[in-house]
């Protein structure tokens, strides 16, 4: 007999709702939410664009119009209108829509990996180059201030925006939608002040100007590298669909962008007015503003930083959390600070971040200095009669523009990936195939076009990016790969065939009585198998008798929060196997969905959990319940293939860093039996060993 029944939501406080609902507080949750990458992008892209060379009014319309067009062909049409409709039971992200392909094309893995490990990379350089451009405001009203003071404040608000992660975020949330509007507001009104100086800067909208640059400009084409840092958040609209909804993204969007645009073109108007000079140490973005309203300019820039750092470290904590259950990450604690809708806490991320963090911001100061120190000796080489103080004013190189160099090209990769995976999904779709050829050849010549861009970055601190995104990868590429070579070699019985031998044992009073009701996980997805390794468990390593056997095994499905289950009853109040469906956002909490299973079966008086034991029984005293977890170790006794070798050796080797499968799967420890088990891949049968007759002299 089997049961089929849908676990209420409410038991991990997940509700669904209409991902196209607009609402007011709908939209300031988006604000607040998704927007803190991309919307702290104006304190640093023109600086980024017009750093390098002698300011030329051709090169920075050329540059505010690619910046026009990045917005609306990458971020509005690409993102906004078309890869939100890519929606896996209204959640979003890189993965949800590996999880939507995944069944059409085993290759799918590898865009899929590349491109989320790039993001998490991402993850690590944004919180710096935020904090750090919007600190070094301060630099204008205390000109004074040393390279180390900016790197120590940023190194403090950083540690104290991953401190806050421990206790959760939702009262602080509360204020980020609010905040992000003063910022949005405030980006408006500074641009347009600017912008009504010189209304001549919207010729920019032209896409002529563009062109000009990236095809007639020399060396205009690589401009693009700085160009691309106002789109970098694009990806977080699409990672965060499920927390705001399709609707409120999509109008909040207008309004952002409007905001975007006004301030972009109002620096336009002023890096245009410096014709001629070097930027230096100038920030377009602080320069926007009157002296008397630099203080208050700077904490709000500084509080959107420290807004799109939290935003893109809780994006890393769901992104690490579907790679779990996607079987792309080792299985890590997590938790649950709070009852708010897909909000998680992952503590080992969470120090990783942390010290990736620090570790980018200390290193790129130090590169920094050394930049600053090459400029005041190339000028000295040029005229030694030069004042030594202001020489080495102007010729420092700010620590976030030693960050830029590493900024954007991990990013591009995971644009690319998406591109990839998107097309194969409208192909899934049965959309018009001249539409996805059309959409595959836009956008891989923008983002190849950005890519190509960025790769000048490598040398001069882009390979930074790419490490870390590379060390992503090799754990995912490890950990997905390892899965599939256990799942390949892993062996199983069909359960029937121990029914009466359970049964028999089960009755046997020879026998020490092991539990009332024995629980083990096993990895069979068929209701009608169990893994050989659990009958050696039962029968052989040393026996184990229950009054009830019961067989669980967990299923992680595409659909993120799906909370199901089957019941079948192999043999009435002897043994059962449970088979959880659960998404691949819902957390493991075996111990709780075991007892909702329970109270419903009893309810339907399909099972007695009371005690065997007489004297308890007629008290109604409930039986004992003892869970067995077997885990894994490669054996010594092994013949591997020598990738196959070399990958599980690494899995292995990672996999003593993390949470044992109990904890994984929130049993309670006080009732787990973990039992260790040789994993065998290919057993050495070349074994050279000869019989020798003994001899009388004992020889």
């Amino acid at each position: 007999m089997e049961v089929n029944q849908t676990i209420n939501s409410t038991v991990n406080g997940h509700h669904h709702y209409n991902i196209d609902k607009i609402s007011a507080a709908g939209l300031l949750i988006a604000m607040g939410i998704i927007y803190g990458d991309i919307g702290t992008s104006p304190l640093y892209v023109l600086k980024a664009i017009a750093g390098t060379e002698p300011i030329n009014e051709g090169i920075i319309l050329g540059a505010l119009s690619c910046v026009f067009w990045t917005l609306t062909m990458q971020t509005t049409i690409k993102y906004v209108i078309l890869t939100l409709r890519a929606d896996n039971r209204g959640e979003g992200g890189i993965l949800a829509l590996f999880a939507l392909v995944r069944r059409h094309a085993r290759w799918l893995t590898v865009p899929a990996i590349i491109g989320a490990s790039a993001l998490l990379a991402d993850g690590i350089i944004t919180p710096p180059i935020s904090v750090a451009s919007a600190i070094e405001g301060l630099r204008i009203k205390f000109p004074d201030i040393q390279q180390d003071t900016i790197v120590k404040i940023v190194i403090a608000i950083i540690s104290m925006i991953f401190i806050v992660q421990i206790f959760g975020t939702k009262k602080v949330g509360y204020l980020f939608g609010p905040f992000m509007l003063a910022w949005f507001t405030m980006l408006a009104v500074l641009g347009g002040l600017w912008i009504a100086k010189d209304l001549t800067v919207l010729r920019a909208l032209n896409p002529y100007y563009a062109y000009e640059l990236l095809v007639h400009h020399p060396g205009g084409f690589w401009i693009l590298g700085s160009v691309f840092l106002c789109t970098t958040g694009a990806e977080a609209l699409y990672s965060d669909l499920g927390h705001c909804g399709r609707g409120n993204i999509r109008i909040s969007w207008i309004f952002v962008k409007i905001c975007l645009l006004l301030n972009y073109f109002g620096q336009g108007v002023y890096v245009m007015s410096l014709d001629g000079q070097m930027l230096g140490d100038r920030n377009p973005f602080y320069n926007l503003m009157a002296e008397w309203f630099l203080p208050f300019g700077i904490f709000i820039a500084t509080s959107a930083a420290i807004i799109a750092s939290q935003a893109l470290i809780s994006g890393s904590f769901t992104l690490i959390s579907e790679a779990i259950r996607l079987n792309f990450w080792p299985k890590i604690k997590v938790n649950y600070p709070s009852d708010q809708k897909g909000q998680i806490y992952v503590p080992s991320i969470n120090i990783l971040l942390w010290i990736g963090c620090v570790s980018v911001t200390l290193y790129f100061s130090k590169i920094a200095g050394d930049m600053t120190e090459r400029n005041i000796a190339d000028a000295l080489a040029l005229n030694k009669n030069l004042d030594l103080a202001s020489l080495a004013k102007s010729s420092e190189v700010l620590l976030s523009t030693a960050m830029e160099a590493a900024y954007g090209l991990a990013i591009t990769m995971t644009m690319l990936m998406t591109t990839m995976l998107m097309a194969y999904y409208l192909y899934a779709k049965k959309f018009n195939i001249w539409a996805i050829i059309l959409f595959i050849v836009v956008y891989t010549c923008i983002e190849g076009a950005f890519l190509i861009a960025n790769l000048q970055k490598f040398p001069h601190g882009g390979y930074v990016s790419l490490i870390i995104a590379g060390v992503i990868a090799l754990v995912m590429y490890i950990w997905i790969r390892a899965f599939r070579i256990k799942t390949r070699m892993t062996e199983y019985e069909k359960l029937d065939k121990y029914t009466e031998s359970l049964k028999e044992l089960s009755a046997d009073i020879t026998v020490p009585k092991y539990a009332t009701h024995l629980v083990f996980l096993s990895n069979a997805g068929r209701a009608s198998e169990i893994e050989n390794k659990i009958i050696y468990s039962i029968f052989q390593k040393r026996p184990k008798r229950a009054d009830v056997y019961w067989f669980i095994h967990v299923d992680t499905v595409d659909d993120p929060y799906t909370m199901e289950y089957k019941v079948m009853t192999i043999a009435e109040d002897d043994v059962y196997k449970v088979n959880f469906r659960l998404g691949f956002r819902v957390p493991n909490k075996i111990n709780l969905y075991f007892r909702r299973v329970l109270e419903d079966m009893v309810k339907c008086g399909e099972v007695d959990i009371r005690s065997r034991y007489e004297s308890l029984n007629k008290h109604n005293v409930i039986g004992d319940f003892r869970f067995v977890v077997l885990e894994r170790f490669l054996s010594y006794e092994n013949e591997l293939p020598f990738w196959e070798g070399l990958v599980m050796r690494a899995y292995f080797f990672i996999k003593q860093y993390t949470p044992s499968e109990d904890k994984w799967f929130g049993l309670d420890s006080s009732a787990v039996k973990v039992e260790k088990v040789p994993f065998v891949i290919k057993a050495i049968d070349n074994v050279n060993l000869k019989r020798i007759p003994w001899t009388a002299a004992g020889h």
